[in-house]
């Protein structure tokens, strides 16, 4: 089988191209805003503390406004939300770029930015669409949410590049007038493709989703590794900077997001989803049929094969992958501080980023797994928005590293926050398991009755 034939099954439904074609246009401009904001704010006040804490508090304000906003798009519909969503944060980018142009006060930076909140979330209406489409399949899903991180990191491996690009080359201003003018239209071509849209569901389950079994330690690794992206990309562009080549930055970011694209790809092509509820795997089966203990086995590829195995299955994947990213983010501090070389941090984040799609795939994952029903979106917009948060905080943090040490010293904290970003995924990956082992304990073959231990099971191919 070609590598590429989930990919071709997913994109052989009626509409997803038109709507992924939109969605990519819309998302474009993700990678844009926060590269060309610091750009623009740092050549025009002369402070990178400034335009990290400007970008801080938007992001911040981001991760408050945007649950509300996916709760109305799961009410409403996307079409009837998105569209007057974007037009009012425009609002805010347009203001942004008036301030820094004619000099108005800090504060105005901060309450334009801050106005950008009600961005919608793209990428989760995106997943949304697709978990309604794929319902059921859940390996088609898992193919459809490594392609959806891999157009993340493509967005945000062409944005910042774009970005640099325009505000170095063009005008400090023009990477973000650009940005807004990308945005508006994607969402209008998103949304004008209305067959493949979830129904609104006025009467979802109540409560928040933050709230329910599992979320919070996940929305907390979220959160942490947020702060891992915002650190490494103030610290880049203020090591590019110090380096003088400062328009080599998105270059650089882009590498990054370059392995975690591939990977991502990748990683899609690999079926890895747990097998769907109340079915048993073949292995499973076999050990079900093969003499004495023959029922314990098939009990236990039953056990397997059950939902709440299936959650902490992919728990424990999504731990593996944080630990393998925390491992990899050592890697651009180890080049900067031994070499100094911008060359030699771009293939360290190159390799770091490789980390970042399969957690954001498992993470994912278990987003959609522990949402009630009906709040898909909004679910994963917390999920995004947690991560916004930790970008902010990291934004904050690496600004501040960078400003009172070094841009080498801001390294510091992408390697901290995914070290605690591991501790959260393995401590709740322990917690889940152990809670599964206690309400769900596997049957012990000592005390299987012995006329079910050495019964038969039949042949399905000689059976009559």
């Amino acid at each position: 089988m070609s590598p590429l034939s989930p990919y071709r099954r997913l994109f052989a439904l009626p509409g997803t191209r038109a709507f992924t074609l939109g969605n990519l246009v819309a998302r474009l401009p993700m990678g844009m805003f926060s590269v060309s904001a610091v750009i623009m704010i740092a050549g025009a006040r002369g402070s990178y503390a400034l335009a990290g804490a400007v970008t801080a508090t938007g992001l911040a304000t981001t991760a408050v406004v945007a649950p509300w906003t996916a709760r109305l798009v799961d009410r409403h519909g996307q079409a009837r939300v998105a569209v007057p969503a974007t037009a009012f944060a425009l609002l805010g980018g347009t203001g942004l770029v008036a301030s820094v142009r004619f000099g108005a006060p800090d504060w105005t930076l901060f309450a334009a930015y801050a106005a950008t909140a009600t961005t919608p979330n793209t990428g989760g209406m995106s997943r949304a669409r697709w978990a309604h489409l794929l319902k059921g399949d859940a390996a088609a899903l898992h193919t459809a949410n490594s392609f959806e991180q891999a157009v993340d990191e493509l967005c945000f491996m062409l944005g910042p590049v774009l970005a640099a690009f325009l505000c170095t080359a063009v005008s400090p201003e023009a990477g973000m007038l650009v940005a807004s003018a990308l945005l508006m239209t994607g969402v209008l071509l998103f949304t004008a493709q209305r067959s493949t849209q979830p129904p609104p569901r006025p009467a979802a389950a109540p409560g928040s989703p933050a709230l329910a079994p599992g979320m919070p330690p996940l929305l907390l690794s979220f959160l942490a590794t947020g702060v891992v992206f915002g650190a490494m990309e103030v610290a880049t562009i203020a090591f590019a900077d110090e380096r003088g080549h400062s328009s080599a930055a998105g270059v650089v970011l882009a590498l990054q997001a370059a392995g975690s694209c591939l990977a991502g790809l990748l990683f899609g092509v690999l079926q890895r989803e747990a097998p769907s509820p109340g079915r048993t795997t073949s292995a499973g089966h076999a050990a079900g049929s093969s003499g004495p203990g023959g029922s314990a086995g098939t009990l236990k590829a039953s056990a397997r094969s059950a939902p709440f195995d299936a959650d902490t299955l992919a728990a424990r994947r999504y731990a593996v992958c944080v630990g393998a990213m925390a491992v990899l983010l050592t890697l651009p501090l180890l080049a900067v501080r031994l070499t100094g070389s911008l060359p030699v941090l771009a293939g360290a984040l190159l390799v770091a980023g490789m980390a970042t799609a399969p957690t954001m795939v498992t993470g994912m994952t278990l987003v959609q797994r522990r949402t009630p029903e009906g709040r898909l979106n909004e679910g994963m917009t917390l999920a995004v928005t947690g991560l916004l948060g930790g970008i902010a905080g990291g934004s904050a943090a690496g600004g501040w590293m960078v400003e009172h040490w070094s841009p080498a010293a801001g390294y510091t904290v992408p390697v901290a926050a995914a070290t605690t970003a591991l501790a959260i995924a393995a401590l709740a990956a322990r917690t889940g398991a152990a809670r599964t082992r206690k309400h769900h304990p596997e049957p012990d073959p000592a005390h299987t009755p012995r006329s079910r231990q050495h019964r038969p099971e039949p042949d399905p191919v000689h059976t009559p």
